[in-house]
């Protein structure tokens, strides 16, 4: 026996079967239910969505043995002709290929007569925009009141190019386009039916190059099957598509992250041995820089997020996520300018290095990665043991350098946090940490700082890891970083900040509104002062 392709083999039979479209079926198993059916339907839709299998289904329905009804029973002699394609009265025409007026003619003259089987002639038109203007003109009385027995389907990828009269005659359907999680979905209902060994990230590339169409995607899964003989792994379907491995794609991002331009090289040298589409690279960037950003606004991940992207979203910085995306999907947009693809990519990429903020440049053009596995005993969540500042124990108070940022392996005391703060080689998420804390004291090697319960969201075990790391190199010793919750009234840097803003704002508001010239315009003139547009010199 001859091998029936995927696409075939799972075509769904009954309105149940179908992914996704859930407002047509609900919209036709009411209609079929109670026999209250229109003579005319157009399914409109892009390609491998459903348009035709739904047709068929429809005129399963209106034919069974058992029908009219919504669920056919599949084994009366109709519905098995249909299913195989040799029911007479159900006639299938390809608009593409029978465009012409005498096609339409021939269609008119044989709707008068009564089925010969079933309850209903029903008429399917596919591609039904690829009718010539005059075939329309011919079939639009026939389309407006046909025989009682006779029923039409039109199903077309452009209904645009409908003439009205043909639309204002119809039942109108627009059919979506599958998710991935649909398309996904059903590839591993069919790999565990078919009993093919897959991995997941195999799927996910699938079903995103299958572009909203369901039967496109299992047709490449039919390749990527024949391709991987009999398997579905994640480095064949890459092979095959001309794609790179997610593996990869992250590795970019996190050289990205990390400043790390001679990593970011090695990494592209390595994608380009296998000539990908760089276009399809920046959208696989965009897609995690997303997802990242998601995390970071909701604080849950979603059900396709791992272990790397809740990393990441700890330890890059939300606006420098957005200012990735940007230049991700501007420069796929640009890769048609640029010299050569490559080029294109690469420019992408070092764009995000020329304008990531908070960023400061290392020796040799390049920042060292941000290390997850520095010291500490950090914890992911605020440790409940919580106490006021100057609270440390007596050994733990130390010298106070207020007027610079502490020396290398000098002693650090509770005043010279903001110093300390300012003199660190701090950036993003653990800048904000910092920022927002306070240290209670110093036990050995261990800073114990103080965060208030409004900023508990910015404290991860990763974040807590960095600034124990970045904190060491900047004191000349290695350190340890504890968090505890502190009462609300502790100021913190970022506190203290926010005050002495605050009261240059007032002082320059104060200033503005004394002065002699603007008292005469508010006197004169009825002028009032805006507020909101003073702003302070700065110094």
């Amino acid at each position: 026996m001859s091998y029936l392709v995927l696409a075939r083999k799972w075509r769904p039979r009954q309105f149940g079967e179908l992914i996704g479209q859930e407002h047509v079926v609900r919209a036709l198993s009411h209609a079929l239910d109670s026999n209250r059916i229109h003579h005319a339907f157009l399914f409109t839709g892009t390609r491998g969505v459903g348009k035709t299998t739904i047709a068929r289904i429809f005129a399963k329905s209106l034919n069974c043995e058992k029908g009219p009804t919504s669920h056919p029973c599949g084994e009366c002699g109709i519905c098995v002709d249909i299913d195989a394609g040799r029911f007479v009265d159900l006639l299938e025409i390809d608009a593409a290929s029978n465009t012409g007026i005498d096609n339409v003619r021939d269609l008119i003259d044989n709707a008068q007569y009564v089925p010969g089987r079933g309850r209903y002639k029903v008429y399917l038109i596919d591609e039904v925009h690829m009718l010539s203007k005059a075939a329309f003109n011919a079939l639009l009385k026939t389309l407006e009141e046909p025989p009682p027995h006779v029923k039409f389907l039109l199903a077309t990828t452009d209904p645009q190019k409908l003439p009205v009269t043909v639309l204002s005659r119809c039942i109108k359907f627009n059919l979506k386009r599958l998710t991935l999680e649909q398309i996904s979905g059903q590839m591993r209902h069919i790999l565990g039916a078919e009993k093919i060994e897959f991995d997941d990230e195999a799927i996910d590339v699938l079903a995103r190059a299958a572009d909203g169409s369901l039967r496109d995607g299992l047709s490449l899964l039919d390749q990527a099957i024949a391709h991987g003989g009999g398997r579905l792994l994640a480095g064949d379907v890459h092979s095959m598509l001309g794609t790179v491995e997610r593996a990869r794609v992250r590795t970019l991002l996190d050289a990205v992250m990390a400043h790390d331009s001679a990593a970011l090289f090695e990494e592209i040298a390595r994608i380009a041995e296998f000539a990908p589409d760089f276009a399809q690279v920046l959208d696989e960037l965009a897609d995690l820089l997303h997802r990242i950003q998601i995390h970071q606004v909701t604080g849950a991940s979603q059900a396709n997020d791992d272990a790397w992207i809740v990393q990441s979203a700890q330890r890059i910085d939300p606006r420098e996520v957005q200012l990735d995306y940007q230049i991700a999907i501007t420069g796929r947009r640009d890769l048609a300018l640029a010299p050569s693809p490559r080029v294109g990519f690469e420019m992408a990429l070092l764009r995000m290095f020329a304008f990531a903020p908070n960023r400061s440049s290392a020796q040799g053009g390049q920042r060292p990665a941000a290390s997850v596995a520095a010291q500490g005993n950090s914890t992911s969540k605020p440790m409940p043991n919580a106490s006021p500042v100057g609270s440390a124990s007596p050994d733990s108070r130390v010298e106070s350098l207020p007027s610079q940022a502490p020396a290398s392996n000098k002693a650090v005391g509770v005043g010279d946090w903001p110093a300390l703060v300012n003199s660190a080689d701090l950036g993003g998420a653990v800048r904000q940490l910092a920022m927002n804390a306070v240290l209670l004291g110093v036990d050995g090697n261990v800073l114990r700082l103080g965060v208030k319960a409004l900023h508990e969201h910015l404290v991860s075990a990763a974040l807590v890891e960095q600034l124990g790391k970045k904190l060491g190199e900047a004191m000349g010793s290695a350190v340890r970083v504890r968090i505890e919750k502190v009462s609300e009234v502790v100021e913190s840097p970022a506190d203290t900040q926010a005050r002495v803003s605050a009261d240059k704002q007032r002082e320059a508001h104060d200033g503005l509104s004394s002065d002699p010239a603007v008292q005469s315009l508010i006197e004169t003139f009825g002028a009032r002062l805006l507020s909101d547009s003073v702003r302070p010199l700065e110094n």
